[in-house]
């Protein structure tokens, strides 16, 4: 299998399968030309990806607007990847492309889409609606039957009380603590939060 950008958040990703699977990561591909291996795992030119067999892809990429950029453009056998010490419910859906890292916890009727990020720590409790390229940071905690749109990104540390819908292309700052729906495409910030930019 293959990974499709060199981050940080690839390091992360590359420990995920490691510890997770059996499978063997072939390579990374990015457009940093300074850049060899990442983990000592080789990194290839984006021009090289119609020239390498691929089985399996992940987008290692952090940035909502861009993992979803790529999803569109290239053409893979996206798969998802669940670090062995995530607890994920065998009740829960988790589509395609989706990364669920250490400590995580998805639980019961959780329903994930493609291509997001549930990052280190972070809680999806019963019956919340994640929509496609939505990224829960690490340790942000979600409560019973939230809806989070497409693209959003719910920052490190933060709160959502049950029964909220936040709209697409969010972003919840730090430490926020979400007691009220939020539109689409606002920044809020604070406890309790507010809305501080369209």
């Amino acid at each position: 299998m293959y990974l499709y950008g060199a981050s940080g958040h690839c390091k992360v990703i590359i420990d995920s399968i490691e510890t997770s699977t059996n499978k063997i990561i072939e390579g990374v591909f990015d457009d940093n030309d300074g850049l060899e291996s990442i983990l000592n795992i080789p990194i290839y030119s984006f021009k090289l990806y119609d020239k390498i067999k691929i089985k399996e892809l992940i987008i290692s990429v952090g940035d909502n607007r861009t993992r979803k950029q790529i999803a569109e453009s290239v053409v893979a056998n996206y798969v998802s990847v669940i670090h062995s010490k995530a607890v994920v419910s065998k009740y829960a859906s988790i589509n395609k492309g989706t990364s669920i890292m250490a400590n995580a916890v998805v639980n019961a009727s959780a329903k994930i889409g493609k291509h997001c990020i549930i990052n280190t720590g972070a809680i999806v409790e019963h019956d919340c609606v994640l929509e496609d390229f939505v990224h829960i940071s690490p340790n942000a905690s979600l409560a019973g039957n939230v809806k989070i749109g497409e693209g959003t990104q719910i920052g490190i540390g933060a709160q959502v009380i049950q029964g909220i819908t936040i709209g697409k292309w969010v972003t919840i700052g730090a430490g926020t603590v979400v007691i009220r729906d939020v539109p689409d495409s606002v920044l809020i910030v604070g406890n309790p939060a507010r809305q501080v930019k369209r």
